[in-house]
């Protein structure tokens, strides 16, 4: 596992039935991982954005506190949300994230989520570059609105 996919799920972990937000330390938590804040700073703006069902606010200064709060709503609003919330591209790493969420909050199944990588990846979408991530943004958004 790389350290950015340690420290996602330690993050995670920190969520329970009843948190749905958490107050972090960016120091305390690189000194944990032994690691750079701006590495945390990578996880927190990767891993946790909206589209993904994440708020986070940030505050300067004392170590870099940080809260997060989980988005908590029906299947359908949280599949809305994304689709709200993808860009107008969107890279394989980015559908990869969502996939996995989407099967950690039983929001899809293994079927759903093994078609929407297919449906998506690089070997289908034989694109020139520039609008390889429009076109995987596109097809994602619409095949989420199929599962509704």
């Amino acid at each position: 596992m790389r350290i950015s996919d340690i420290i996602e799920d330690f993050i995670k972990d920190l969520f329970d039935e009843k948190n749905e937000a958490i107050e972090i330390q960016r120091n305390e938590l690189a000194e944990r991982f032994n690691c750079v804040p701006s590495q945390i700073n990578y996880v927190i703006a990767t891993r946790f954005k909206p589209s993904q069902g994440y708020y986070v606010e940030s505050r300067r200064g004392g170590g870099g506190h940080i809260t997060i709060r989980k988005v908590n709503n029906t299947q359908e609003d949280y599949i809305m949300h994304i689709i709200n919330h993808i860009d107008k591209q969107l890279t394989l790493n980015e559908v990869d994230i969502l996939i996995s969420d989407f099967l950690t909050y039983d929001i899809i199944n293994h079927k759903e989520a093994k078609l929407l990588k297919v449906a998506t990846s690089d070997n289908v979408l034989q694109l020139p570059k520039e609008i390889k991530d429009q076109v995987r943004a596109r097809i994602f958004k619409n095949m989420l609105l199929n599962l509704k």
